[in-house]
């Protein structure tokens, strides 16, 4: 039954009903999800381990890394444990304050993302383009300041979005077909006008998403430019090998992210709903999966430092025997 107070219309929760048409199979999907999420987990907290304790690999890039893990973390965890208790123990019901403290981290993580993704784009294009000057252009101080404007710049963005869900009446029920507290979903609950919340949301994606892809565009151009006028074969090789796993992780936040943007405004009435949630979740939990396993295949520095680490135990195992 809806609460509602009386001198706002605000609702005292929300039902997250999941994935609409498919709650007879809420158990099946439920494995695949904890799976990647306890992947996520350990993957992104050993990168951090290792790029926190392991000396070579105190250096720019992998700084950029660490920040890119914490925000996997952080963005994996708002959302995989609460849709595992909706698809376990049928825990469907959030408060209206746990909603946008939810749909806060959501969003701050996912334009974390894309900025740690843009400044990873502009440390491979310092690298191969000014390679000489690498270390005295992109020094600790220059990398806090960097993380901090990037981290400031989500935050200012992403706090209005949540006042401007909050002063909404809400008048068309309580129950939300996803597994977490979306945006638009929410909106959409509400009987009063929402064309703010519609022209806030693409004026955040815009200024988020379309300026860090623009950046991520004209940075690999410029590397592109530099890798091809080299005369060796081996050194244009080497450059390439070097931005892998960054296209890598590009490819896998933004491919769904791409989705989830045109779908919402072009495909609405011919891609099930079911379809959309579960890309929007895969958009939350793919890279932070895959981040961890391609930069410890694709990176030597972080290859070598596992294996040493699992050498050394069984060493340790060895002569304690």
């Amino acid at each position: 039954m809806l609460m509602l107070n009386q001198t706002d219309l605000t609702p005292a929760s929300f039902i997250l009903n999941g994935i609409p048409g498919l709650e007879d199979v809420h158990m099946w999907i439920s494995f695949p999800f904890c799976s990647m999420y306890a992947v996520a987990v350990v993957g992104n907290c050993g990168l951090l381990y290792l790029i926190r304790y392991e000396d070579s690999l105190h250096r720019t890039m992998y700084y950029f890394l660490a920040m890119l893990s914490l925000t996997d973390l952080v963005m994996c965890t708002t959302t995989i444990p609460k849709a595992l208790c909706i698809f376990w123990f049928h825990l469907k019901e959030i408060s209206f304050n746990e909603c946008l403290v939810q749909m806060f981290f959501i969003y701050t993580s996912t334009g974390m993302e894309s900025g740690v993704l843009m400044l990873m784009a502009l440390d491979r294009y310092v690298a191969i383009c000014y390679p000489l000057r690498y270390s005295t252009i992109l020094t600790n101080p220059v990398i806090a300041k960097v993380g901090l404007a990037t981290f400031l710049r989500v935050v200012l963005l992403v706090i209005p979005l949540t006042f401007i869900i909050k002063r909404l009446p809400y008048c068309r029920g309580n129950i939300l077909h996803h597994t977490y507290c979306d945006h638009m979903s929410v909106a959409k609950l509400s009987c009063g006008n929402i064309k703010v919340n519609v022209i806030y949301g693409l004026m955040v994606a815009l200024l988020i998403g379309g300026l860090d892809i623009l950046c991520i565009t004209i940075s690999y151009t410029m590397i592109l430019r530099a890798v091809v006028s080299l005369s060796s074969a081996d050194a244009r090789q080497k450059a390439f090998s070097t931005c892998t796993a960054h296209i890598c992780a590009i490819v896998f936040s933004y491919s769904p992210a791409f989705f989830c943007f045109f779908s919402h405004r072009f495909g609405g009435h011919t891609i099930p709903p079911s379809c959309h949630i579960i890309v929007a979740n895969i958009y939350l939990l793919l890279p932070p999966t895959m981040n961890p396993i391609v930069y410890g295949v694709k990176t030597k520095q972080i290859r070598d430092c596992v294996i040493r680490i699992f050498s050394s135990s069984k060493d340790i195992k060895s002569h304690s025997i």
